[in-house]
């Protein structure tokens, strides 16, 4: 049998040549072991002592080294009465091991080494001998139909004498096939795949599928499937596809790893490459276009010319490379001509700037082009420190490459009536733009209606204009980034971004103040107060505003982030603190009020006389702080204002208590008027 003989040579490499020719020898005869019908059980119970839990096979050799120390302790006719005794047929016994002699004679002919007796049985190499012979009969357990799938569409079973039977492993060999009611495997044994396909190289069908660049391999990688007979011995190996078709793994490896920069790689010119690819891709962000790339092909087709095609692989690029680097190396450096197409000329740097320019600041802008996020279009990136100098109508004419489409979207969201006066909307646009070559700090809407006056005669009143409809991405996205560039806050709404950040904007500018912020002052002692403080703070010049604050019982100095808000707590702080330690002109008021003008004060909307008397004299103290040119900004003009205030102070307040008696006494008269007269429209 070819087969027998196959896995005695087998054995020979693998070091088992006497247990694999016991087994073999075993396989090639009928089996020594009888089981006579009226006594099947202790037949099997005899024999029970012999068998292995994974391998029929291994059951011949324990029976094997039995016999062999039972005959060695008994006579010929002990031993012959101890086989019969234990179910053991003796003459196939004694064919089993002529048999046996002469397989040893002949492989000793042919220089094969016969191991001695002894010693472990290492079950691995002997199994392995034993499949080089019967690669046609393993299976594959399906879970399903609890049986196996073995070679050219056989199903079989484990047959029911097997050690196996019960415990059925997921891969099988079996000695033979034979057919009853269905197809059993007799003598099985518990096997590895691993063991198969070295063992049957010469059989196995191999095919491959979805090959694929793998950017940690850095090659062309796909699943191969192994099958013998029919039956998948490996199923999902990944391989490197370049031995197995090196034309589509080189197509590959351009078009992922140097097209599309799928690779890890420390090569010149490929760092170049994608910085270059880059800086065309931010040109199509900034004019929102996605046509000024050339398309992949180019790119593949410039590789496809220069590298050579058993270039395959990282691995193989990288040894072509090293030495072609040398004589020609920016042979695989793009030329800036290659990668843009012939309508990218109108894209500059002037259309669409690096940097916002206006009122002595500069921001950085970036650009995005992705619909449908919040970010998309124009982003200024605002430095914390100069928050408080940006206004929104800086940039409501947005960047020169965008104005056309801003001024389209406005003339679009007139009513009708007013929209028709404007078709087509895009010839409009552009020549209402031409029209406005230096914009000068003019409002967007100013300039657009009076380029159309001018143009068309067609006056647009502010309501007209429908500025929901205008799309976000024209609207400029504000990001607010500390002096490390981290992102503060963002959003399209100035305003609300400037509330937003207005504590950590106070934060910044009383950094800047340094010794200027004072707290609790009770008299002019801080010499001469700046309109305008201009500090450099992590290279970004801060501009704050000091003011006098009205702290209830004492003056702070604090700064404000608008000229605005200056104005309005500088008023209010120089009334408080011309207040403290000015005697209060109550008593000098009321000494010379007449009874009536009393009365008519207590019918103020005040919430208490108190609250009446404090309002009047803040407006006698606003009417002298005018007269004086309003607040000091440094010591002498507060003493000025001072002196003016103690030596006002009592009439002017008389002056208004007088105004507002009478205004009053009025107001009085009309009510009392209007209670005693009736009708509906009263």
């Amino acid at each position: 049998d070819p087969r027998l003989a196959r896995m005695v040579l087998a054995a020979d490499r693998n070091g088992c040549v006497r247990e694999v020719m016991v087994i073999a020898a075993a396989l090639s005869i009928q089996d020594p072991r009888e089981r006579p019908q009226d006594k099947q059980e202790q037949a099997q119970q005899s024999h029970a002592r012999f068998t292995d839990r994974t391998s029929d096979f291994l059951s011949y050799l324990n029976l094997w080294n039995y016999l062999r120390e039972k005959q060695k302790e008994l006579s010929g006719n002990r031993f012959r009465r101890l086989c019969k005794a234990e179910y053991l047929n003796y003459l196939r016994v004694r064919e089993w091991q002529d048999i046996y002699s002469q397989l040893r004679q002949v492989t000793k002919g042919m220089g094969v080494t016969v191991n001695e007796p002894g010693g472990e049985i290492d079950s691995v190499r002997v199994h392995q001998s034993l499949l080089s012979g019967l690669l046609s009969h393993i299976g594959l357990r399906d879970q399903q139909k609890q049986d196996y799938i073995g070679a050219r569409g056989a199903r079989f079973s484990v047959f029911p004498g097997s050690a196996l039977f019960k415990k059925p492993p997921q891969w099988v060999m079996a000695a033979e096939l034979v057919e009853t009611s269905r197809l059993w495997g007799r003598i099985a044994a518990r096997i590895e795949p691993d063991w198969v396909e070295p063992l049957a190289e010469h059989l196995v069908k191999r095919t491959y599928s979805e090959p694929h660049w793998e950017r940690k391999q850095g090659a062309t990688m796909a699943t191969e499937r192994v099958t013998l007979y029919g039956i998948p011995v490996v199923t999902q190996r990944k391989v490197n596809f370049g031995r197995i078709d090196p034309e589509l793994a080189r197509d590959l490896f351009i078009r992922h790893a140097l097209v599309e920069g799928d690779w890890d790689t420390r090569h010149k010119f490929f760092h170049q490459n994608r910085r270059l690819l880059e800086d065309v891709a931010e040109l199509e962000n900034r004019a929102r276009r996605r046509d000024l790339l050339v398309d992949d092909q180019t790119l593949f087709d410039f590789y496809d010319k220069r590298v050579p095609a058993d270039v395959v692989s990282a691995r193989h690029f990288d040894s072509w490379w090293r030495k072609a680097r040398h004589d020609e190396p920016d042979l695989l450096t793009y030329p800036t001509e290659l990668l843009l197409n012939t309508n990218a000329q109108t894209v500059t740097e002037e259309s669409y700037p690096d940097n916002w320019n206006r009122e002595g600041l500069t921001m950085r802008l970036s650009y995005q082009f992705e619909p449908g996020k919040k970010d998309d279009g124009v982003t200024a990136h605002i430095p914390l420190p100069v928050l408080n100098q940006v206004t929104a109508d800086n940039f409501a004419w947005q960047v020169p490459g965008l104005r056309e489409e801003i001024v389209t979207s406005l003339l679009k969201s007139l009513p009708k009536q007013l929209r028709r006066n404007f078709v087509p909307t895009p010839d409009w646009a552009k020549a209402i733009v031409q029209r406005i070559p230096d914009l000068n700090g003019a409002s967007l809407l100013d300039a657009v209606e009076q380029q159309i006056r001018a143009l068309a005669g067609v006056v647009i009143a502010r309501e007209d204009w429908d500025l929901t409809k205008v799309p976000d991405h024209l609207k400029v996205t504000y990001r607010v980034e500390d002096e490390h560039r981290k992102l503060l806050a963002e959003g399209k709404d100035l305003g609300s971004l400037k509330k937003q950040l207005q504590p950590k904007m106070r934060e910044t500018l009383s950094e800047a103040a340094g010794q200027i912020e004072r707290t609790g002052l009770k008299s002019w002692d801080i010499g001469s107060l700046p309109k305008t403080l201009r500090e450099e703070q992590h290279g970004f010049v801060v501009t704050a505003y000091p003011a006098l604050v009205d702290a209830g019982e004492s003056v702070d100095v604090r700064m404000f982030e608008t000229a605005g808000e200056q104005r309005v707590a500088m008023w209010k702080g120089t009334r408080r603190l011309l207040l403290i330690g000015t005697p209060s002109p109550l008593k000098y008021v009321l000494g010379r009020m007449t009874n009536s003008a009393k009365l008519a004060l207590s019918t103020n909307p005040h919430r208490d006389m108190q609250d009446l008397f404090d309002d009047c004299v803040n407006c006698a103290l606003d009417k002298i702080i005018i007269a004086q040119g309003g607040p000091a900004w440094d010591a002498p003009a507060f003493t000025r204002l001072r002196e003016a205030v103690r030596t006002s102070l009592n009439p002017t307040v008389l002056d208004v208590v007088t105004h507002v008696s009478k205004a009053l006494a009025a107001a009085n008269e009309v009510r009392t008027r209007l209670s005693t007269m009736g009708g509906p429209r009263l």
